[in-house]
C-alpha cells in the first residue's frame, strides 16, 4: 500500500511510504536535508511499523518540536492503520 504524508514542522513537506502489512518497503521524502533524507529510508526499509516507531518517534530537529525522523514515525503509523481499516 502507498501512502502520502503531508508532514508539519519540518523542512521536508511530505513523506511517500510504501507498506506490506506492517513492513516498511519505501519511503521517499521531497524537499529537506538531502543527506538525512537518503539515509533515513535506507535505514528504516524492511522493518516493522511499531520498531520504526519505537527508535525515531519524539526526535525533535533544533528547537522544533518534530523532526523528519518523527513526522516518518507518524506517517508509518497513520499509513499503516489507514491500511487497517481499508
Amino acid at each position: 500500500m502507498s501512502y502520502i504524508y503531508k508532514t508539519k514542522g519540518t523542512c521536508s513537506t511530505q513523506i511517500e511510504v510504501e507498506l506490506d502489512g506492517n513492513i516498511v518497503k519505501n519511503v521517499k521524502f521531497t524537499g529537506g536535508c538531502q543527506g538525512n533524507l537518503q539515509a533515513i529510508p535506507r535505514l528504516v526499509e524492511g522493518m516493522t511499523v511499531k520498531e520504526v516507531e519505537r527508535r525515531i518517534s519524539g526526535i525533535h530537529c533544533g528547537m522544533k518540536n518534530t523532526s523528519c525522523g518523527d513526522q516518518l514515525a507518524r506517517a508509518l503509523r497513520e499509513a499503516y492503520d489507514a491500511q487497517k481499516n481499508a
